[in-house]
């Protein structure tokens, strides 16, 4: 009975917030249209109460529930954290695009709060069988959002896509498990990771099974060359579902890459750096090159984004703790400068008409001075210019990269930062130089303003003490890895 009771305790936060997000679905059939506010404030309730049961719960040791099938441990705890700060994030930004649209429903918050559920088994997922459970919740439901604009054509297109690419990663994904399993005889990470440090019984299977695994895992991150979907589902979602698909489902990838590829098959890391090392270089360069000739905000930030994955990926090639622990201090800055990107698109969108093209930024700092700053903020950050978050996100994971000699590459890696700059410095160049198209006053909710001003200055803070962020990325990696 004692045992029971632990797993529950373990996995308190995933239970909380899953029967919070059913609540929520039932008690929106009872509620009318002016009554809406309440959602959003239970969402966001559900959230502060996830996050004060899993810091109640953190403990650094690591703790196994459900015969092995789940995991509580450092680093689950402060991506959990971080899931739920950027899902708050995102509620506040998104309020007011939801309104006007007439897409403030309850179903919106009960489908990301299950997104977040399925977020949350990924991070703690300790067995193939969870992880996948997890991925495909989290899947299920960001396909449901992508298509929550029923009378948009573009957003039914990108939802449709999204879920046939995101078929298709999920086989693979399926098929490279079933492989591992074949040659270990077990599901659970923990013991896959002990079977192969024994003498691998089958080579060419396990390399086999690795390699549909990568692909599978590449494609969550929208690492080339799975990069394919990107684009199209960011530019065709609304703004809000873009916001989403971009931000905080990374965290949870991040840690189903660190589970299968670091505690389950490091044994074959010599393999799987390969493979990695192959999608950072060209996700870097294609990423970069491509963005250049974006004229749509929306489609530059999903090429910006797989660049950003290229980087990622230079901290987990280098297949070392302080890689790993520079990826995750990575990750958790790009989300924070997704958000305050995205943000600001939001920020400026108003009923009738989308803020996703370069030309909308037009004279920006003649109409607001402060949010022109704000932006100028988000963009050095992305560009990885010091003294903001972003440069010390790149530094550490070419460091790290550097360290397990990697040298040429750093160098390739560093070239391609200074040409993804050009298309970032031009988003500043619109706001400060060109005179505006557009000379309607901006018209947003003030707690929007204040959470968009908080995020993107954290980007400035951060950036003068990114020893903060670190430290928390390197203690969850070190007391979860031993």
């Amino acid at each position: 009975m004692s045992n029971i009771f632990s797993d529950l305790i373990t996995a308190l936060p995933e239970i909380f917030v899953l029967g919070m997000a059913m609540f929520i679905l039932l008690l929106d059939l009872f509620l009318k249209p002016s009554q809406r506010g309440l959602i959003f404030w239970l969402a966001q309730l559900t959230l502060a109460g996830a996050a004060v049961i899993t810091i109640i719960t953190h403990t650094p040791a690591v703790t196994y529930a459900f015969n092995g099938m789940f995991v509580d441990d450092p680093m689950s705890d402060v991506l959990k954290v971080m899931t739920y700060i950027g899902t708050a994030m995102m509620f506040v930004y998104t309020r007011h695009y939801l309104t006007l649209r007439g897409m403030f429903r309850g179903e919106y918050y009960a489908l990301v709060l299950f997104a977040m559920v399925g977020m949350m088994v990924m991070i703690s997922g300790q067995n193939f069988l969870t992880l996948y459970m997890g991925l495909e919740l989290l899947s299920l439901c960001l396909y449901a959002l992508v298509a929550l604009d029923r009378d948009n054509p573009r957003a039914t297109e990108a939802a449709m896509k999204y879920f046939v690419l995101g078929a298709l990663a999920s086989g693979m994904l399926l098929y490279g498990m079933s492989m591992i399993y074949g040659a270990t005889g077990s599901l659970n990470i923990a013991e896959v990771g002990q079977s192969l440090t024994q003498g691998a019984p089958t080579y060419s299977m396990l390399i086999l099974g690795l390699v549909f695994i990568v692909s599978g895992l590449a494609f969550k991150l929208g690492a080339v060359p799975f990069q394919m979907w990107v684009p199209d589902v960011y530019h065709g979602s609304p703004t809000a579902m873009t916001m989403l698909i971009g931000s905080v489902p990374k965290l949870a990838a991040f840690a189903m890459v660190i589970r299968l590829l670091v505690q389950g098959l490091y044994v074959l890391a010599v393999d799987w750096q390969g493979m990695l090392v192959i999608m950072a270089v060209l996700s870097i360069a294609i990423g970069n090159v491509t963005a250049i000739a974006q004229t749509n905000l929306k489609r530059m930030l999903a090429y910006s984004t797989i660049s950003h994955i290229g980087f990622l990926l230079f901290g987990l090639m280098s297949a070392s703790m302080n890689g790993f622990a520079s990826a995750m201090f990575y990750v958790s800055a790009y989300v924070l400068m997704t958000l305050a990107g995205f943000g600001m698109i939001l920020l400026l969108s108003r009923q009738g008409f989308e803020a996703e093209n370069l030309d909308d930024l037009k004279g920006l700092n003649q109409r607001s001075p402060w949010n022109a700053f704000l932006m100028l903020i988000v963009m050095f950050s992305m560009a990885g210019v010091p003294p903001t978050l972003g440069f010390y996100a790149k530094f550490t994971v070419l460091q790290a990269a550097l360290e397990a000699g990697f040298v040429g590459l750093v160098i390739f890696a560093v070239l391609m930062a200074a040409v993804g700059a050009f298309y970032y410095l031009r988003v500043v160049k619109l706001m400060y130089f060109d005179d505006p198209q557009d000379t309607s006053p901006i018209d947003a909710p003030t707690g929007m303003r204040v959470m968009l001003s908080v995020n993107a200055l954290s980007l400035l803070v951060l950036g003068l003490l990114p020893q903060v962020l670190m430290g928390v990325a390197a203690y969850a990696m070190f007391y979860s890895m031993n």
